[in-house]
């Protein structure tokens, strides 16, 4: 049976990485939805993704977005991050709002248009550079809409090409973490949809670059726990996009639709051996809360991820491998459905509380008083987010 402290030692390592667009407006794209006390500018997404990590213990890493965070000063916004108890997470990059980018950023056929692409993304090499950032995430809406709008093959060329300039730049301990989506907003083909074509060019690239799941690019029905024990094989799973869905890429709190999936996913992760911080896979959350209280909906799946790795380390890892073994399929199905079962809300109320933190942290927030305050604080200026 599982070892509670080192399950408890386990948690307690576990670091859980919040984006700074989740701190913001987003919606649909019918209408968005502004809330007060919204940050104004990414100093105030810092000063939530605080709150976040201070009830939680867990999530001192944030994710920035360029030019969603474009500020004057990154060395000063790393410090400010700093004095706040957080560090830099992933920077990521931006090639699909402008409207050169109708026909694609890095896979365009019109060389200009390509090199504005990749400058951008080494004008985020140096943003991490000044921030401390050891992760370029790089997501494309590249793609085409028709057959015959464009060469398959030779957008391939082009994304190679602009991600070896790209690679070259990075430095000795910075990584690319490359992403992959189904579709969206390519409707015929797009560019990097799927982990074969991200973990292609990964090992084109080298050892600094590897694949991002995020939970919710996929098909309908793929076994995406799969594809984790597979990049785990192979040193290749550099990090999670958590979120949840029910349709698409619906960037619903993690585990809100499918939590028997985020434990699955864990169940590999821990199996794999990526749990630990050495193993260098990155737990990001990727979110857009539309209609529910930013802090505490963050606070929410932050707690969600937890408690699915809280499960995940429950599994009798001896009983399973004898199960296995002994071909007995029932058996073996009832080892994971057991440690699936358990309660570990308790686990982790006592394991908050020996840390010093509130044992409810979205019960906690909600009764600071701070969404109430920062309404107030934050009156006037232009909420950040993104209008539809």
């Amino acid at each position: 049976m599982p070892d509670i402290a080192a399950v408890k030692a386990a948690l307690s390592a576990q670091r859980i990485e919040t984006p700074s667009w989740g701190y913001g407006n987003s919606g649909t794209r019918f209408k968005v939805f502004a809330r007060p006390g919204v940050p104004r500018d990414p100093y105030e997404k810092l000063d939530d993704a605080a709150e976040v990590h201070a009830r939680t213990g867990v999530a001192p890493r944030v994710s920035l977005h360029i030019p969603w965070d474009r500020v004057d000063d990154y060395a000063a916004l790393a410090a400010y991050a700093k004095e706040r108890g957080l560090e830099m997470g992933a920077v990521n990059s931006n090639t699909f709002q402008d409207d050169d980018y109708r026909l694609g950023s890095v896979c365009h056929p019109d060389p200009k248009v390509r090199r504005k692409a990749v400058d951008h993304l080494l004008d985020c090499v140096d943003i991490m550079d000044a921030t401390g950032s050891k992760d370029l995430k790089l997501w494309f809406a590249d793609g085409t809409n028709y057959p015959g709008q464009d060469d398959i093959a030779a957008r391939q060329d082009r994304l190679a090409e602009s991600l070896a300039e790209v690679y070259a730049r990075l430095g000795d301990d910075q990584r690319i973490l490359l992403e992959y989506k189904l579709f969206e907003p390519a409707f015929y083909a797009t560019d990097v949809p799927d982990w074969g074509t991200a973990y292609a060019h990964c090992l084109k690239l080298g050892p600094k670059a590897q694949v991002v799941v995020d939970t919710g690019h996929h098909a309908p029905g793929t076994n995406i726990e799969f594809i984790v024990a597979l990049l785990l094989r192979e040193g290749r799973l550099g990090g999670f996009d958590f979120n949840s869905r029910f349709y698409a890429d619906d960037d619903l709190m993690a585990g809100a639709a499918d939590p028997f999936q985020l434990f699955r996913i864990m169940h590999e992760v821990v199996r794999g051996g990526g749990l630990g911080p050495a193993a260098g896979v990155a737990f990001m959350l990727d979110q857009c809360h539309n209609v529910e209280e930013k802090v505490p909906a963050v606070i929410r799946s932050v707690m969600n991820v937890q408690e699915a790795t809280a499960k995940a380390l429950l599994v009798d890892a001896d009983a399973l491998a004898a199960a296995q073994r002994a071909g007995d399929v029932l058996a073996a199905n009832a080892v994971l459905m057991d440690a699936y079962a358990t309660d570990v809300r308790p686990l982790l109320r006592e394991l908050r509380e020996e840390r010093g933190l509130d044992p409810d942290p979205v019960a906690a927030t909600l009764r600071s008083g701070r969404l109430e305050r920062i309404a107030a604080e934050r009156a006037g200026g232009a909420q950040a987010g993104w209008g539809a």
